[in-house]
């Protein structure tokens, strides 16, 4: 079936969950696979529910991996962090035969997910810049351009320099039996490492972070020239497996979280897997581990 719409591939895979299927394919992008992971899994299984103190409460309703339809992604959008993630080919005929194989030998694995705002992501989510540049390469994108490394690039410089508030931080980060966090700019939730791509090469802000772990969080607390291209050093020039996340002055990281909260003091831009969602002033998420069987 080829998707005709933003949230088809969520209703197909849905639809294959209800009928039985044990196994959906997908090629596309991120996006795509998103999609397709909600609709394996179901809406709402983890569902923020109001809590006294304003807390969050969640449900756990998740049937076992091995009840849902296992997932084999192809990679064919233009970053495929998730299928990066899996250390599938990035060429998509190099990883149909590595699938091929792993379905011949049966073998699979189970991946743990996060869980933002009642959506399941992958690879990771965040308030903050990333979203910002993240909806600008989507409006670009909707206009017919092919989205480059170069244009990702222009694009992040123009948000920096231009649009984005590097005065006035918003966004504080809650963690379990801690006092929220001093605002930063940019609050990054990462289930896997990588962070993304930038043409082949991997970029890293969280690479201890994995499928197996709970989620890892990467605050930024100042936005100066200076300290913005020390990270982004660092961020192209750490390797995954790293024994550390990325860090420096005014930054902050914590590894292996169950839960966290952004929040924000102002509608700030939300992206999940790479796709903007919106303004958010709270997000809930959650580490849901062992949700999803993958074969690759």
């Amino acid at each position: 079936m080829e998707t005709r719409y933003r949230g088809h591939a969520t209703k197909l895979a849905a639809s294959a969950r209800k009928e039985g299927y044990g196994l959906v394919l997908t090629l596309g992008g991120d996006g795509t696979v998103n999609e397709v992971v909600n609709g394996i899994l179901g809406p709402g299984a983890h569902e923020p529910a109001a809590a006294q103190g304003g807390s969050e409460q969640w449900q756990a309703d998740l049937p076992p991996a091995h009840e849902l339809p296992a997932l084999a992604a192809l990679p064919g959008g233009s970053a495929n962090v998730f299928t990066g993630a899996l250390r599938l080919p990035r060429d998509p005929v190099d990883a149909t035969g590595q699938i091929l194989q792993a379905l011949a030998e049966n073998r699979e694995r189970t991946i743990g997910l996060g869980m933002a705002d009642g959506r399941y992501f992958t690879f990771n989510s965040g308030l903050g810049l990333d979203a910002e540049v993240v909806r600008a390469v989507q409006g670009v994108r909707a206009h017919g351009r092919t989205v480059t490394p170069s244009l990702y690039v222009r694009l992040a410089l123009r948000h920096f320099y231009r649009q984005t508030d590097r005065n006035l931080p918003a966004v504080a980060i809650e963690l379990a039996d801690r006092p929220p966090s001093e605002p930063v700019f940019v609050g990054i939730v990462s289930n896997t490492a990588p962070w993304t791509y930038l043409g082949s090469r991997e970029v890293h802000v969280t690479p201890l972070a994995g499928f197996d772990t709970g989620l890892d969080v990467l605050g930024l607390g100042t936005m100066s020239s200076l300290s913005t291209l020390r990270l982004i050093g660092q961020m192209l020039t750490t390797r995954g497996g790293s024994s550390r996340n990325v860090g420096g002055a005014r930054m902050m990281s914590f590894h292996d979280q169950p839960a966290v909260t952004l929040r924000a003091g102002r509608p700030v831009a939300f992206q999940i897997d790479g796709e903007y969602v919106g303004e958010r002033e709270v997000v809930g998420f959650r580490s849901v581990p062992d949700a999803l069987r993958v074969v690759a």
